[in-house]
Formats: C-alpha cells, sequence, structure tokens
C-alpha cells in the first residue's frame, strides 16, 4: 500500500510469502515458477506474436488503400473508442464475473475478429470500412478483456510476485513486438496481408488452451463485487480520494493520448521522411520493441515503485519523442526508438504496478479498467488529432507535438504531487553533472530541528 500521497511516496511492494506452496523466490523470472501463471505467460507469448503481426499490417493495409496517415490514426481511435465509452462498465463486469471464464469468452472473440479480416483480404474484397468496422469490434471485446486480465494476474500470482508479474507481462508483449514486427513485413512484402491476419487468429488457441488447463484451486480467492447499484460511481470516488492512485492515472492518460502514437509516426516517418517499404516499417517496431523488452527486464528486477521514477520516465520520454522528430538522419531516427521503447515501458510498467498495488484487490477491476480507458482511451482522441497535424503540418511536427505534450504534463503532474507530498524541487550539481530532485519542505518544525 502507499506510504503518503507525495511525489516521492508510491505503493512500495514488500513480499510477505503468501504464495502458494511456500515463501516468493526472488528474480527476473520468479513468477514463472507459478505453474497457472507460466501457461497464461507461455499462451500470451504466442497470441502476443501474433497481435503484433496484425497491428503492424493493419497500419500498412490502411496505408496502402487510403494513402493518408490520418485514415491510420482514425483506425487506431475506433479500436480504442469503446474503451473510452464503455471502459469502466468493463471493470463492473470483471470486478462481478469469474475472470478466467471472461477470458476464455473474450480472447475467443478476437480470435475470431482476426479470422474474418484474414477472409476479407485473402479473398481480395477488403475495403477500409471493413478494417474501421472489426477495429471497432475489438475494441469492444477489449472493454471486458483488459480490466479481466489485468486484475487476473493477482489471482494467479498472489501479492507477493503482483509486481513481477505485471513486469514479466511488459516483457513477453514486447518480446512479440521483436518478432511480429519483422515477420509482418516478410508477409506482406511475400504473400500479402491476409496470411498474417490468419495467423493472428489462429494465435488465439494458445491462450485459450492455457486458461483452459490451468488449476482453479491453486488460483488465489479473490471477493467478488456483488450485483448491485452504484458500484461504477463506488469505483470512481474511490480513485477520487486517493491522489496516489489519481495523479499516476492522470499522467499515463496525456501520455497514451498524445506520446504513444506510433503506427501513425512510423508509417508517415517511412512513407514521407525516408521513403523506405514495408520491411524497414517493420524493423523501426523491431528496434522500440528491444528498448521496450530492455525497460520491461529491467522493472522485473525493481523491487519498489515511486512516482518520483514515474514522473522523472515520463519528462525523458517527452524529450526523447522530441530528439526523434528533429533527427536529421534515418539511423539516428531509428537509434533513437531503442531508448524511447524502453523509458515509455518504463512510464507504463511503474504507472500499472503502483495503481495495482495500491488498490484493494475487490476494487482491482473497477480502478484498472478506469486506468485502461484513461491511457487508452484517449487514443480515439489523440490519434485522429495528431494523424491530421502529421499529414497537414509534417511527421516532424507531429511526433514533436508529441513529445511535447508528455514532457509538459510530466512536469505540472511532478509539481502538483511534490505540492501535495509537502515537497520541493531542488536543482543543482551532483557528481558533475545538473540534478533535479523532490526534497521536504522547509517547515518550522524541521528549521527548530536544525537550529
Amino acid at each position: 500500500m502507499s506510504t503518503g500521497p507525495g511525489a516521492d511516496s508510491a505503493p512500495v511492494h514488500k513480499p510477505t510469502s503468501t504464495r502458494r506452496g511456500g515463501g516468493s523466490p526472488k528474480g527476473t523470472f520468479s513468477s514463472l515458477s507459478i505453474r497457472n501463471y507460466r501457461l497464461f505467460f507461455t499462451g500470451a507469448i504466442v497470441s502476443n506474436t501474433g497481435t503484433w503481426m496484425a497491428r503492424i499490417t493493419q497500419d500498412w493495409l490502411v496505408l496502402s488503400l487510403t494513402g493518408s496517415a490520418a485514415a491510420v490514426g482514425i483506425t487506431t481511435a475506433l479500436q480504442f473508442l469503446p474503451m473510452l465509452l464503455f471502459g469502466l462498465y468493463g471493470g463492473v463486469i470483471a470486478d462481478r464475473y469469474p475472470k478466467r471464464r471472461l477470458l476464455l469468452v473474450s480472447q475467443a472473440a478476437l480470435g475470431l475478429c482476426g479470422l474474418a479480416l484474414a477472409v476479407l483480404t485473402l479473398s481480395g474484397q477488403v475495403q477500409v470500412w471493413h478494417v474501421y468496422l472489426i477495429a471497432f469490434l475489438l475494441g469492444m471485446v477489449t472493454v471486458v478483456d483488459n480490466p479481466a486480465r489485468q486484475s487476473f494476474v493477482s489471482e494467479m500470482v498472489g501479492p507477493d510476485q503482483l509486481r513481477n508479474a505485471v513486469s514479466l507481462n511488459s516483457a513477453n508483449f514486447q518480446s512479440a513486438r521483436l518478432v511480429g514486427p519483422a515477420v509482418a513485413g516478410v508477409l506482406i512484402a511475400g504473400v500479402g496481408s491476409g496470411w498474417a491476419f490468419l495467423i493472428n487468429g489462429l494465435s488465439f488457441l494458445a491462450p485459450l488452451a492455457a486458461l483452459w488447463l490451468m488449476r482453479t484451486n491453486e488460483l488465489h480467492r479473490v471477493e467478488r463485487a456483488p450485483r448491485g447499484k452504484g458500484q461504477l460511481r463506488e469505483g470512481l470516488r474511490y480513485v477520487a480520494g486517493r491522489p496516489d492512485l489519481i495523479w499516476p492515472i492522470v499522467l499515463v492518460g496525456f501520455i497514451g493520448t498524445f506520446g504513444f502514437n506510433f503506427p501513425i509516426w512510423l508509417t508517415a516517418f517511412s512513407e514521407e521522411v525516408f521513403h523506405v517499404g514495408a520491411g524497414t516499417y517493420g524493423f523501426l517496431n523491431t528496434l522500440m520493441a528491444a528498448g521496450s523488452l530492455a525497460g520491461a527486464l529491467l522493472a522485473a528486477r525493481r523491487g519498489s515503485t515511486r512516482l518520483r521514477m514515474l514522473v522523472v520516465a515520463a519528462g525523458v520520454f517527452g524529450v526523447l519523442e522530441i530528439a526523434a522528430a528533429l533527427s536529421p538522419s534515418f539511423w539516428l531516427f531509428a537509434l533513437l526508438l531503442v531508448p524511447i521503447g524502453m523509458i515509455g515501458l518504463t512510464v507504463n510498467i511503474t504507472a500499472n504496478s503502483a495503481v495495482q498495488m495500491a488498490t484493494d484487490p475487490a476494487m482491482r477491476g473497477r480502478v484498472m479498467s478506469l486506468y485502461m480507458m484513461v491511457f487508452a482511451g484517449g487514443t480515439p482522441i489523440g490519434a485522429p488529432l495528431l494523424g491530421w497535424v502529421t499529414d497537414t503540418y509534417g511527421p516532424r511536427v507531429g511526433f514533436a507535438t508529441g513529445g511535447l505534450v508528455s514532457l509538459a504534463a510530466a512536469a505540472v503532474i511532478g509539481l502538483v504531487l511534490a505540492r501535495i507530498g509537502n515537497l520541493r524541487v531542488a536543482m543543482g550539481w551532483r557528481g558533475g553533472h545538473p540534478s533535479v530532485r523532490f526534497v521536504p519542505r522547509a517547515t518550522p518544525e524541521r528549521l527548530a530541528t536544525a537550529a
């Protein structure tokens, strides 16, 4: 639980040795010692690889059909619009029903959407409105799938391993991102987009099998919310009264809305700035994934989560995006994608684990649905807006805009958290380089003590 609301305080996870079978093992991959989570992790590797193949292929297909970065933004927006509209209701459902059963249904539905797009593409009948419709349907399924999947992690591993498992989930997703875009680029160039969509649809058989094979008696029991009125308002009131929850959620909202529009920017830079093909576009995504994987593995080794790290990482993320937008050469742009991926993943994992570990288990589905609604639900606003900026003023201006908003959000929210925690910003030199820290404000009591 949080030790306080200030910028330097956040949920600090301390193992309590409640894992079934004994104490909590240490190490980067410690949560994989739990059978149910190991099954979940293995199935997710397969489906995540297919998902990344489909994402890259979908963006390239839309760009091929329309020639517009804004159309790519619209596709992305439609996929995340349901999260903005209905995300909180998905959290209520996740808190009310068994999460494993919800995931069996949602993962099957995601697979069917992938197969539908494969059939349309392989038959040569695909049109851009088909892609828009399936993107929206995927978003509708994700409304329930996301909070159920996020909060199900604690039922598989318990409180001892929650932070490690959250980090490994991100590492899993980013490992797939290393493979998926590269395979998608080869398939697009070699046999066409339809086969990538087909592989994605079939890949969901893996998580379905993993969920089916789990031992339900080894899951950590979590009290489910009973049916009743006012549960949505209850969740909102719970978050509103917790500064250590609401401000990380606000920050990732700005980062997710304006700073994570990489499908728009990477396709635009590939086409309009560097004039490269689908294979190189996949390579750029792979570089970013390599950085993201490194960030996830580093996060898995850390034993605590502090909001100070979240604010600093968000600021660095904005600066790196601005630097990439101004890069004069392809290779400098490409190399900057590695630290952008690493720091961006650090922001996501730090906020995610801080929010999860500070939340009461009975409220976790609703809180995580709000987290995902703010993080991903802002995309319907940010993606078309930044797609328009990119089309109108060029890819460099579009990318720099996302970085500037991220940097400004980190600065403002960092100052807000410092004020709440009675901290101040101290700037100076440490070890021969500039240093920015949050330190306690001087109070009469502290001054008297110092005297």
